[in-house]
Parts: C-alpha cells; sequence; structure tokens
C-alpha cells in the first residue's frame, strides 16, 4: 500500500500530465479547425519561420526531438506545398528546408501551439528546474517501464501501437 504523501504526489503528478495532454488535445483541435494542419505541423511551420534554411538536424534540435520524427512532419508539410526542400545559398552541399510562400502565409494567421507555449514555459524555469524536471519524467517513464517507447510528435497520425510489454492492460488497469 502507498503512503498517503506518495498517493497524493502521485495524483498531482497524474492531473499535471491529465492537463498537458488535454491542452495538446485542445489544441491540435484548435489548429486543424483553425489552419488545417495539425499542432505538430504548425509547431514546425512555425520553427522555420523563426529561422529561415535549417537542415533536418537544425529542425530537430529547435523541435526538441529526433531527425525521423521531425522528418515525417516534414515529408507531409513538402507534400501539402508548404515546406520546400532546397539547396542552402551559403552552402551547396547542404539541403535545407524553408518555407514556401504558402506555408508564409498560413503561419501568419494560424493560432500559438501548445507546444509552444509548453517549450517557452520550460525555458522560463530557471536551470536546476529544467534538469530536475527532465531527470524526473526519464526517472518516471523508466520506474513504469515505458523508457524505450519512441518520442514522436504529439498526436502525429499513424503512430505504432505500443510493443506488448508497455502496452496498457499487460501490467494492470491504466488509471
Amino acid at each position: 500500500m502507498q503512503r498517503p504523501d506518495a498517493e497524493l504526489f502521485a495524483g498531482r503528478a497524474m492531473d499535471g500530465l491529465r492537463r498537458i495532454v488535454h491542452a495538446l488535445h485542445l489544441g491540435t483541435s484548435t489548429s486543424e479547425r483553425a489552419v488545417g494542419l495539425s499542432s505538430a505541423q504548425l509547431f514546425v511551420l512555425r520553427q522555420l519561420h523563426a529561422v529561415s534554411e535549417q537542415s533536418l538536424g537544425d529542425l530537430a534540435r529547435r523541435t526538441r526531438t529526433t531527425q525521423s520524427s521531425v522528418s515525417e512532419v516534414v515529408a507531409r508539410l513538402v507534400r501539402r506545398g508548404l515546406v520546400a526542400r532546397e539547396r542552402s545559398s551559403r552552402d551547396r552541399r547542404r539541403a535545407v528546408l524553408t518555407l514556401t510562400a504558402a506555408g508564409s502565409a498560413l503561419v501568419a494567421i494560424a493560432p500559438e501551439t501548445v507546444q509552444d507555449r509548453l517549450v517557452a514555459g520550460f525555458g522560463r524555469l530557471d536551470p536546476d528546474t529544467q534538469r530536475m524536471l527532465a531527470e524526473a519524467i526519464e526517472a518516471w517513464l523508466a520506474a513504469s517501464g515505458l523508457a524505450d517507447v519512441r518520442a514522436k510528435f504529439f498526436f502525429e497520425p499513424n503512430d505504432q501501437p505500443l510493443p506488448e510489454s508497455t502496452a496498457i492492460g499487460s501490467r494492470g488497469q491504466s488509471p
């Protein structure tokens, strides 16, 4: 049986996580209604708008994710004509991503994403709190048997199901 304070902390942590997930869901719905893009796609467009001519690696760093995750989102944006892949004007050996005119026009009218707000809020925390929060979330994932689940953009299509060892229900009920 858990101690009462452990139950309280677990409840606070789960409620915080629920609020984040709920905000992300609402943000994606708002973004899809406003501009026809997921909030992850809009977040990527905003990062390209902020800094022109980024490589895929640069964009992965700016979006705080992996190259493989951001490349899936970029591919959708390229197919929609919102992002172009071209040679860098500074180094012709380097491929870069830029917004098209349609991508720039869309960013100008699009709502702010929850991801933008979360990243900005994280940046306002002091460095010790940033480190502690990152380490605490990683420890929580490890203790929950979820450390090996691949991090992807929130609510992007074609997510793969969890492996059997981490699937909800394989260790009991999900809260």
